[in-house]
């Protein structure tokens, strides 16, 4: 199994914790991509992923698969250790759900941001952007902060007492946003306290 990734990357970062916290890093080898330099928009990676982005899975019969989700529901249906994605119909769609509004609230909504309302990976790379949608997803991401910090009032993490896709998801949007200047507003202890505790994690820390 191969994986194509830029490290340090948001959606890269969530693929690699949950091989962490399934015990899988060591069965998998990294493919660095050059997402800096283009290479992720070349003909023969769009062949590998048409989406022409990072990560892509490549099985061992050379078939791939994209999108950070289905990733992630891969490894966690295939290696073994405490599930990420929910044991019943119940807890998968909770987990679902909690995912889905971390990572389109908080993660897309501070790349939006990062990619139409700053440099953000400069010309070469940006060739399109439109400010006013980059200012209103920023303004997305912070309401989705306040949101997160709602939930973690009453759960220890996102889905409920089980640390699943949708706290990885949620951790890598909250680091994306420190890397694009945008500020968990004050007061939030709950988010800040899940963070904390999320960041101590051995798949995190490690």
């Amino acid at each position: 199994m191969k994986i194509y990734d830029t490290e340090g990357f948001p959606n890269p970062a969530r693929v690699r914790i949950a091989l962490a916290e399934k015990g899988a890093t060591d069965k998998v080898e990294f493919i660095p991509v050059d997402v800096m330099g283009g290479e992720h928009r070349t003909d023969s990676f769009k062949a590998k992923n048409p989406d022409a982005v990072v990560p892509c899975l490549e099985l061992q019969d050379g078939s791939h698969i994209s999108q950070c989700n289905a990733i992630t529901e891969y490894i966690d249906g295939t290696f073994d250790g405490p599930s990420l994605t929910g044991e019943t119909a119940r807890e998968r769609a909770q987990i679902s759900m909690m995912n889905l509004r971390a990572e389109t609230g908080l993660l897309n909504a501070v790349a939006a941001y990062f990619h139409h309302a700053t440099p953000g990976l400069g010309p070469d790379l940006e060739t399109y952007q439109n400010a006013e949608w980059g200012e209103k997803q920023k303004q997305v991401a912070t309401e989705t902060m306040a949101y997160l910090d709602n939930v973690l009032a009453k759960n220890e993490f996102l889905a409920g007492d089980t640390f699943t896709i949708a706290d990885i998801t949620a951790f890598a949007g909250l680091s994306f946003a420190d890397f694009a200047k945008v500020e968990v507003p004050a007061g939030m202890k709950n988010l800040l306290a899940w963070r904390e505790k999320v960041a101590a994690r051995p798949s995190v820390a490690g």
